[in-house]
């Protein structure tokens, strides 16, 4: 008989990403949904929505090819992806920092070969070495952020890294937009929960100035839409987004709550601090 230890520690997000939402968790409780089977993530970024709740049944999906595979990477082959990591910390130099990112080009057929061990090893490394933990690429897709001031960079923390493939062993992890949902999510015993890139409120907020992903306005429209029909089959939905006027005026329809935000992430430090944000349910 085979006997599973399980790991100590908790699972939590082993990459930093923007918007990330481990800050805002406990304003989000209260608003979880109390009775649900299945769980879909299509903008699982960070996964600390995911983390948190743990669940039994999920469907997690990027656009990000990149995501996708460090997902199925840590879910997978958590132990061989500790080892290359491992490499990384001991080689970590400004010299090798520059060298890895230049590996990390955008051939997008790679992904279809199987789970790639090196890929998801730069991307862990990189995200945890470069300057404010940026995730951000150029129009060619090129991670293109550069190292960051650290002395000593904590790259890997193998129980987390273990304690998330526990975690995400109950998940399928997929490639896809947000409209995929539709396929899957039908009934009330669904619950969905989509953290989309933020519609900008200035000219420098969005997300997507740091991805060769755009989300338009009308694509902010088109998301409302699968919303409103997820609703209409009595799926379960969970939503954040900035707080503007548009926002307001997109999910007038649905319940509208008010999270109290710090943001970290933007490189200029004058532009960090409090803002607001919306949390909309369906339910």
């Amino acid at each position: 008989m085979i006997i599973q230890v399980q790991s100590p520690v908790l699972p939590r997000p082993f990459i930093k990403w923007a918007g990330g939402k481990s800050q805002l968790i406990s304003q989000y409780v209260s608003h979880f949904p109390k009775d649900y089977q299945n769980y879909y993530e299509p903008f699982v970024g960070g996964g600390a929505i995911f983390f948190h709740l743990q669940p039994k049944h999920s469907l997690l999906i990027d656009i990000n090819l990149e995501l996708v595979n460090v997902y199925r990477c840590v879910r997978d082959r958590a132990e061989d992806l500790i080892d290359r990591l491992e490499n990384h910390h001991q080689q970590h130099s400004p010299e090798h920092y520059y060298q890895v990112r230049a590996q990390l080009a955008v051939s997008d057929d790679w992904f279809y070969e199987g789970i790639n061990l090196d890929r998801a090893a730069r991307l862990i490394y990189l995200n945890k070495t470069c300057f404010n933990g940026l995730y951000r690429e150029n129009s060619k897709g090129h991670f293109n952020v550069p190292i960051g001031s650290y002395k000593k960079p904590a790259i890997y923390d193998p129980e987390i890294l273990r304690a998330d493939s526990i975690a995400l062993r109950a998940a399928q992890i997929e490639p896809g937009s947000f409209a995929q949902i539709l396929q899957h999510a039908k009934s009330s015993e669904d619950f969905v929960f989509f953290d989309p890139p933020y519609y900008p409120i200035s000219a420098t907020s969005s997300f997507t100035a740091y991805n060769r992903y755009s989300f338009s306005e009308d694509q902010q429209i088109q998301l409302r839409d699968v919303v409103t029909e997820l609703s209409d089959r009595g799926v379960k939905v969970m939503l954040s987004n900035s707080d503007c006027p548009f926002v307001r005026e997109l999910y007038k329809d649905f319940n509208i709550h008010t999270i109290y935000a710090t943001r970290n992430i933007n490189c200029n430090a004058e532009k960090r601090g409090k803002i607001t944000e919306v949390l909309v349910t369906t339910y």
